[in-house]
């Protein structure tokens, strides 16, 4: 049925409102958000450490370091929302700290084109996780709404950052890229869990 410009829409949308049986609470989706995305933006940090313990000084460790300021700036604010959330944290933190920045140096030892497209690939993955986030999430989330989607335009200025390193150029970038989305959502689905 399509709704009519003079027909009330109703009360605006809240987060979980429409689960079906099995579905997440509010508070448990909350959770589950809050601690996913913490974990995310750690293993970010991560990553940047990583390839910034590697690539040689130029315009590429130049571009990580500004990109990894900004997923400092993230972490920030989900270790603030994790706190005033009461929020659990993925029991998985230590194996993003030794992961994260194996993948970054590891990335970047294959050179700088491979280090950018190591964040082509894991922003792509971002990206999709945060637009279904903010898909989820009803009026009564706006705040936590507006950081994600905050958050995403960051995550996607720094996927077109890369691409402007030229991470399309480096060697074996369609399975370089592949192997990190995998991987990428690996470690979304087993952080929202564990």
């Amino acid at each position: 049925m399509t709704e009519r410009p003079d027909q009330d829409p109703g009360p605006p949308a809240r987060t979980a409102e429409r689960a079906m049986p099995g579905d997440l609470s509010r508070e448990g989706l909350i959770d589950r958000i809050i601690r996913v995305d913490q974990a995310g933006e750690y293993g970010a940090v991560r990553i940047y450490a990583g390839q910034l313990a590697v690539l040689p000084e130029g315009p590429t460790k130049d571009a990580v370091r500004v990109m990894a300021k900004q997923e400092a700036e993230h972490l920030k604010a989900f270790d603030k929302l994790m706190v005033e959330r009461r929020a659990r944290p993925t029991a998985l933190q230590p194996l993003w700290h030794v992961a994260g920045f194996a993948l970054g140096a590891a990335t970047a030892l294959l050179g700088p084109r491979a280090a950018m497209a190591c964040t082509v690939a894991v922003e792509e993955a971002i990206d999709e996780h945060y637009a279904a986030q903010a898909a989820q999430l009803g009026e009564d989330e706006k705040a936590l709404r507006g950081t994600i989607e905050e958050f995403r335009a960051d995550e996607l200025e720094h996927r077109a950052t890369a691409l402007e390193h030229e991470a399309e150029r480096a060697p074996a970038y369609p399975l370089l890229s592949a192997a990190i989305k995998t991987g990428s959502r690996l470690a979304i689905w087993l952080s929202e869990r564990v």
